[in-house]
């Protein structure tokens, strides 16, 4: 016989309702409480009844995760945290890759609405906003995560502007001038590209630096490829800036290998800098100085967030922003 959430209680010396709580992850429990009520779950193997949950509570038990790209190091770092996050609530993860489009990103909106998953965390990337229901009860329970300007969904995001300020003012505290950015919009417009250089530029105005367009690096694909790509193109057109702002690690990932390519050093004739503090930009050969921020606490907010719009739809909207802190390694100087 399949043990029942009467079962787990009696075990773990509690009320069933507490028993729910633990594994709907909602409602905080105390950690000494949840130990054991965990502990019960494990050793009576117990499997929750979604079809018969769902019935009771118009939940399914399951959240979807909406990435532009999963072959990023990023979007696997954060479907990672994202994932055991959810778990620790008692979701289950559906990922999802929108690839950036918008006609996507509404057919998740759309599943959402139909309540085949209890809510969605979105990461859209383009300037063209995804359709919203006039109606707001008619809008399903959603978190945006990134950098996309909106107002009618709780957003959790690191602030693109100030954290590009940042880091451009980093490199010109090292004594650099010509610094170089590599990821400023082209043809798809991303928010993050844009906004990212808008910080970019304000840095530099407020070192009394007038900002060169020939040294704005227009790359659409966020990938090492890309990266290394367009670094090249320039780089057969125009002499070597002093330092080189990537707007991803990937991107900066790409540079490196090319300037190693052309056996130029870093940080010795160009500084290179990253932005998300992924793995492998860690490890890179040099190790990348670069934009972090905490990925797990940026999963942990976005899901309190879905979780409090979950259980109440009319809150107003929220706008949390996660901070961020410049890591310097050795790819500058």
């Amino acid at each position: 016989m399949r043990a029942t959430v009467k079962d787990v209680a009696a075990m773990a010396g509690v009320s069933p309702k507490t028993v729910s709580n633990v594994i709907n992850g909602i409602v905080f429990v105390r950690p000494e409480t949840r130990e054991r009520v965990e502990k019960a779950l494990t050793e009576l193997d117990y499997v929750p009844n979604l079809s018969a949950r769902g019935l009771r509570n118009g939940r399914t038990g399951v959240i979807a995760l909406a990435l532009p790209d999963l072959a990023t190091a990023y979007s696997a770092e954060m479907g990672h945290h994202f994932v055991e996050a959810a778990h620790d609530r008692g979701w289950a993860v559906q990922l999802e890759e929108t690839g950036g489009r918008p006609e996507r990103e509404e057919l998740l909106l759309s599943r959402a609405r139909a309540h085949l998953v209890d809510g969605l965390v979105l990461n859209p990337v383009v300037s063209d906003e995804f359709a919203l229901p006039d109606d707001p009860s008619r809008i399903p329970a959603a978190v945006v995560i990134g950098e996309v300007e909106q107002k009618r969904l709780d957003q959790v995001r690191v602030d693109p502007v100030r954290a590009a300020y940042d880091m451009t003012t980093l490199l010109l505290q090292a004594g650099h001038r010509r610094i170089a950015v590599l990821g400023s919009p082209v043809t798809s417009a991303t928010f993050t590209a844009r906004l990212r250089t808008v910080g970019y530029r304000e840095a530099l105005a407020d070192a009394g630096i007038r900002h060169d367009p020939a040294l704005e690096l227009g790359c659409d694909d966020w990938s090492p490829r890309g990266g290394a790509a367009t670094l090249a193109v320039f780089l057969e057109r125009n002499p070597l800036p002093d330092a080189l702002f990537c707007f991803t690690d990937s991107l900066a990932i790409g540079a490196l290998s090319e300037l190693w390519r052309r056996g130029i050093p870093v940080p010795q004739a160009v500084s290179v800098a990253g932005f998300d503090d992924v793995a492998h930009g860690e490890f890179a050969s040099p190790p990348l100085t670069t934009v972090s921020f905490d990925k797990r606490a940026f999963a942990d907010v976005a899901l309190d967030r879905l979780a409090d719009r979950i259980s109440d739809p009319a809150r107003a909207a929220s706008v949390t922003t996660v901070p961020h802190r410049i890591i310097e390694r050795d790819s500058t100087r």
